[in-house]
């Protein structure tokens, strides 16, 4: 109980870092490595070779998964292919239901591109279909948005739910299969909510289309959708390879589908498939367009990495000695990770850094509360993304975003976009006890 208050203290001395005193996570995880690791007693020499260990261990599995996920991203957003994908995906739904083509075209561009640069990515498209089809600016803006946060939670390869499953030792394919699957119902809870409570809202705003891409001519439909569906279906087929009852057996097949799946090999894939989408471009742009997504990787790798040794610091306490008597009680189940993720991303503002942070506490515990499991791990990483959408408000910068992008006051954006991540966590929570339930 000592241990555990400690840690209370210790968490609530990194939010004041990062929220109030704008300290940056990377330093601030490392500080509560250090900090906790002193107040539970740890010898020096034990809790420096925990501090490294803990960093080294993750980025040995996921620094060049989110390197090679950054690229993808990247080229998605500079090439047009976010855009071609979202006028496909209106075409095929109609403008009568464009608020459940936005929320789709956010669902799928948020799997490798950070969910605030698509929605800047998609804004004026949204304006010109609220002109187009009349349907209010609110309704269709909460729609983009919730289905861009959906899946930057979820589903792997964004940040957030890769470094998850890296620092708790969660299969990455059963975190993608799973993340789509609960994604589901979370992306459909704030659609219901966008266009049955949000079109009481209207926008004024001006509308131009803004520049034109970089690119004379964006890709088509499936050269787009390329870098995201096939290096998250070879992931998943590894998992599938993998699984007790050997479907594909133990030869060729099999061993191709586990080195095409590792998450390495499978992202590299998409990074080439990126590549290939962009040939019009010139080898100066491409080059930029590269190094830009590096810089943006490697802030993501330092945060995942300290996350990762306040984790393994944490391992070395008597905390889950504390969390084995809490879950005796019964009854808590994934809500222990949820409301972690929760408090955090509400007290700070920004679901990676929730998300990373929640994972670190998370992981000494998971035995305890009865989720050491294949399928019990995914859900743990799952829980953590559920809470990390309650809620984004004003000290989110992504909240900032889809306000000022769609010309809402403040008091419009807490009644709308905030509102539907609160209601999207907590279906997210729902959805996760229920397989719980099912599967374990």
């Amino acid at each position: 109980m000592i241990i555990f208050g400690w840690l209370l203290l210790v968490i609530f001395a990194i939010i004041l870092l990062t929220a109030r005193w704008k300290v940056h996570p990377f330093l601030a995880l490392l500080f509560g490595a250090i900090a906790i690791g002193f107040l539970a007693g740890l010898e020096a020499t034990q809790l420096i070779g925990s501090i490294a260990e803990g960093f080294g261990s993750t980025l040995q599995s996921i620094g060049i998964v989110i390197a090679a996920g950054a690229i993808i991203g990247e080229y998605l957003d500079r090439s047009g292919g976010a855009r071609t994908l979202a006028n496909r995906i209106l075409e095929r739904v109609g403008e009568k239901h464009a608020p459940l083509s936005m929320s789709m075209t956010g669902y799928i561009v948020s799997i490798p591109v950070f969910c605030d640069s698509g929605f800047i990515v998609l804004s004026a498209l949204n304006k010109a279909i609220g002109k187009r089809t009349n349907i209010s600016l609110a309704v269709l803006a909460v729609a983009l948005s919730t289905g861009l946060y959906a899946t930057h939670v979820f589903v792997p390869p964004t940040p957030g739910p890769l470094a998850a499953a890296a620092t708790i030792g969660a299969d990455i394919g059963w975190v993608i299969v799973l993340g789509l699957l609960v994604s589901i119902p979370v992306m459909s809870a704030a659609l219901i909510w966008a266009t049955r409570f949000c079109n009481r809202y209207e926008i004024a705003y001006d509308f131009s289309e803004g520049q034109n891409s970089v690119i004379t001519t964006p890709p088509s439909f499936k050269v787009a959708l390329a870098p995201i569906l096939v290096p998250l279906f070879l992931i998943a087929m590894k998992s599938v390879a993998e699984y007790p009852t050997q479907p594909f057996g133990e030869g060729l097949v099999a061993q191709g589908a586990s080195f095409t799946g590792d998450p390495i090999i499978a992202l590299l894939i998409g990074v080439i498939l990126a590549f290939l989408m962009v040939r019009s471009a010139t080898n100066a742009l491409k080059t930029e367009w590269l190094e830009e997504a590096l810089k943006k990787a490697g802030i993501v790798i330092l945060i995942t990495g300290a996350g990762g040794a306040f984790g393994t610091v944490l391992r070395q306490t008597e905390l889950e000695q504390f969390a084995a008597q809490l879950a005796g009680t019964g009854g808590w189940g994934v809500l222990i990770p949820f409301l972690i993720a929760a408090f955090l991303k509400s007290a700070q503002g920004s679901s990676t850094v929730a998300i990373i942070t929640a994972a670190a506490i998370t992981a000494p515990l998971i035995g305890a509360i009865g989720f050491d499991s294949t399928t019990g791990k995914a859900l743990i990483v799952l829980a953590i993304g559920a809470g990390a959408l309650t809620v984004s408000h004003l000290n989110d910068s992504y909240f900032w975003v889809v306000a000022k992008f769609s010309e809402m006051d403040t008091a419009t954006a807490l009644k709308t976009h905030t509102i539907a991540t609160l209601i999207m966590g907590v279906t997210g929570l729902i959805t996760i006890q229920i397989l719980s339930w099912v599967l374990l």
